[in-house]
């Protein structure tokens, strides 16, 4: 009888690592290591030769450098016909792992056959001096080549090796001796790096003064004007093309004024490239001065196009960098910045977020290598415009970092993203480029939530969602802390709105700001991959949550029961109410009439009393605060109970590649959701038209009655003490179940007979 699988462990642990190996000293945004567990590495950098002696028959060498240490071996790049070669290459041999006494550094002759010693240098490693950061970098010496029986030869090595952590200067550009099965082409993949988002920018062109339109292009964007209702020589626009452009300003921006002289068929009448560096900064909301471009005429002359000398015609233009907005490129949920793109609206930072990146625990084999899975891991940290990418550690499924990172904070309602990701781009394993760094689980922590100079050790569950299910992938063990410089700018932040000024004063809509964060995404993504290693385009969305705004019935349903769970609170106080109008408990209900009599003969403690009891209620709950970060929540994303068809629904490509009964059983479960979805959303749009039915006339006779009714009760209300009407109000509402009737209360049977412009509906 086959046993049953133990069901996952989903949540969130705190843990306790050893961390630190020195204290906070110096710079607060100085990374001082002491949120990582500590690791000893022996650094050897090889920087130059001198004098080497000739080994091919050209009387020259090809000289690489061969370090080993026990089974590790790195080896530099290697030079051409060469004797004085200067390489500037550090190793770094993880002290866990180190298996021998001795260091070897031997100089080698690149060969096609065999590979010809030249010389090495021998270290002994109870020799070698140790070196805490922020010391002084060790400096290189030289050392006199051996041969084999340990004579000296001709030839020197520059060489520095010491004792070190990775809190060491060379530790991110570092070979790592995690990294030994990885061929020369791969070892920039694993090393560990600090990217920069290039500055976003949004571009405004605005065009003023046959069916002419204008259409600017930038890069791989492209807008266009409506055609001009001006019909005449002189056409006019004024219209706004908003782009996203970063800086550095790699692509100028092309302007094309067309005349559409048939379907589908455009003449260009005119272009001009306005390079953007050149254009105004505008930080409010104020108007740049207009200019005029000219527009150049092109022809074709034996099928390539050539420029007309001839003067084609000008146009009136108002160009600027628009730095007062903050340009989204994340999720609006999730964003990590949210300050202005002119760095003269920047506010003083709050604080300082430091991240050590520890380590992960069972972790799934994401490839297959030699007939086994094997995993490939390093993590993506994203803040602000600072992404940083840990070192890669070859075949682990219990990954050690050991990495630390510091970002500066300028809002504490912002939000820390952290992926793991395998390394599919190692052992040469990617000639073409086709294959993708795959998702192993991702991390958010929202730093409002955590507590000012608190250290927090907690293993994270690393959840992703496959067609199949939900699974986990392993835990990530980190320690965040968040410390803040002033307490009170940082309170007088939550005075403040959340986006910058324009984005109030001269807002964008919906859909411009969904394209443009569409592009946004998209230059980002290929800057990124173009740095050295590349932070690949997978990476980058999966981390900006490209796809979070595709449908998905599992989110629908999720949000459903978030929005039920919102108002559990309002409904719980409704049905606690209505016990108490029925007397379910009488002496609640006492209690209850002598709290409202009190109320009602002393109206000045009603505001009082409200604030006080809600004020009592948040202390009575200080107990029960939340003491860990928030972390992913598969029950809340009902994750682990969803249908597989409609996981499948959720991972189809846009547009569909399921067969058509499968489209057509999901477009009928869709149009049955959304039938229910329509009938709500009608029932809310009827009782709001029947509030404007009471004025309105549409029923006369209903009017009249309410008019009729408002006057007597304006009568009645003005010669009667509010004291009297509120005890009967109140007495009438909290009045024993004997007095009740079970049919509707006569104000409900009027509201529900009033008109609605449902009649007007096809």
């Amino acid at each position: 009888m086959q046993r049953p699988h133990p069901p996952e462990d989903f949540s969130l642990k705190e843990t306790s690592p050893h961390l630190g190996g020195g204290g906070i000293s110096g710079d607060k945004l100085t990374s001082t290591y002491d949120l990582v567990e500590q690791m000893q590495y022996l650094y050897i950098r090889v920087v130059k030769a001198k004098d080497l002696p000739a080994k091919d028959v050209t009387g020259s060498c090809d000289p690489y450098v061969e370090v080993k240490l026990g089974n590790y071996k790195g080896t530099t790049r290697h030079f051409e016909k060469k004797t004085n070669p200067e390489w500037n290459q550090v190793f770094a041999f993880s002290k866990e792992r180190i298996q021998s006494s001795f260091i070897e550094v031997v100089v080698k002759d690149k060969d096609l056959v065999k590979d010809d010693f030249i010389g090495r240098v021998m270290f002994d490693l109870n020799e070698i001096p140790k070196r805490v950061p922020p010391d002084s970098p060790l400096a290189p010496q030289w050392y006199r080549l051996e041969d084999r029986k340990g004579d000296k030869i001709k030839g020197e090595l520059m060489l520095a090796v010491w004792m070190g952590t990775q809190a060491d200067e060379a530790f991110p550009e570092a070979w790592h001796s995690d990294a030994a099965a990885v061929s020369s082409d791969g070892v920039s993949n694993i090393r560990s790096k600090v990217y920069l988002s290039p500055k976003l920018w949004y571009v405004r062109v605005n065009g003023r003064y046959p069916e002419v339109y204008v259409k600017a292009i930038h890069g791989n964007q492209a807008l266009r004007t409506r055609i001009s209702q001006s019909r005449s020589i002189n056409p006019m626009w004024n219209e706004d093309l908003m782009f996203v452009a970063a800086e550095p300003f790699e692509e100028h921006l092309v302007l094309s004024v067309e005349d559409r002289v048939a379907p589908n068929k455009d003449e260009v009448l005119g272009r001009c490239v306005i390079p953007l560096q050149n254009m105004n900064r505008r930080l409010d909301h104020k108007a740049v001065n207009t200019r005029w471009f000219n527009l150049e005429k092109h022809i074709v002359v034996d099928g390539e196009k050539k420029k007309d000398t001839k003067f084609a015609s000008r146009i009136h233009l108002r160009i600027c960098l628009d730095g007062g907005y903050h340009v989204l490129d994340e999720s609006t949920h999730y964003s990590s910045d949210l300050r202005p793109t002119a760095k003269q609206l920047w506010r003083s930072s709050i604080g300082v977020l430091e991240l050590g990146v520890l380590s992960a625990q069972g972790l799934m084999p994401m490839k297959t290598k030699d007939g086994r899975g094997t995993t490939d891991a390093y993590c993506v940290a994203k803040y602000g415009q600072k992404w940083v990418r840990t070192r890669t550690i070859i075949d682990s499924f219990a990954p050690k970092w050991n990495e630390q990172y510091t970002w500066e904070v300028y809002d504490p309602c912002t939000v820390i993203t952290i992926g793991v990701f395998d390394n599919c781009h190692l052992h040469g394993a990617d000639k073409n480029g086709g294959s993708k760094d795959a998702r192993i689980g991702k991390v958010r922590i929202r730093l409002s939530t955590l507590e000012t100079d608190r250290v927090y050790t907690h293993s994270y569950p690393l959840l992703v969602l496959h067609s199949s299910g939900v699974k986990k992938m392993g835990e990530i063990q980190l320690a965040v802390r968040f410390t803040c410089s002033s307490l009170i700018n940082m309170l007088h932040i939550y005075s403040h709105p959340l986006l910058p000024k324009m984005h109030y004063l001269h807002p964008l809509s919906v859909t411009q700001l969904d394209s443009l964060r569409h592009q946004a995404t998209q230059i980002v993504s290929m800057r990124l991959s173009r740095a050295e290693p590349p932070l690949r385009k997978e990476v980058v969305e999966y981390m900006l949550d490209v796809d979070s705004h595709m449908w998905s019935m599992r989110r629908s349903k999720a949000n459903f029961f978030r929005i039920m769970g919102v108002l559990s609170g309002m409904i719980a106080v409704c049905k606690w109410f209505d016990q108490i109008c029925h007397w379910k408990n009488p002496l609640t209900t006492v209690l209850i009439h002598v709290l409202f009599l009190i109320l009602v003969l002393y109206p000045e403690l009603i505001l009082p009393t409200i604030f006080l009891y809600l004020f009592l209620i948040g202390v009575w709950y200080y107990r029960w605060r939340p003491r860990h970060p928030p972390h992913m929540d598969t029950q809340l994303s009902h994750a682990d109970k969803v249908h597989p068809d409609e996981l499948d629904e959720e991972f189809d490509t846009f547009p569909t590649s399921r067969p058509s009964d499968i489209v057509r059983m999901r477009y009928d479960r869709l149009r049955s959701v959304a039938g229910r979805i329509q009938t709500v959303v009608g029932d809310l749009a009827t009782q709001g038209e029947r509030l404007q039915s009471l004025l309105s006339w549409r029923d006369p006779r209903a009017t009249a009655l309410f008019v009729i009714f408002c006057l007597i009760t304006a009568i009645v209300l003005y010669v009667t003490p509010f004291q009297v009407v509120a005890l009967l109000t109140g007495f009438y509402v909290l009045r024993h179940p004997r007095f009740r009737h079970k049919l509707p209360s006569v104000p409900l049977n009027f509201f529900r007979r009033l008109p609605a412009r449902t009649d007007s509906m096809l």
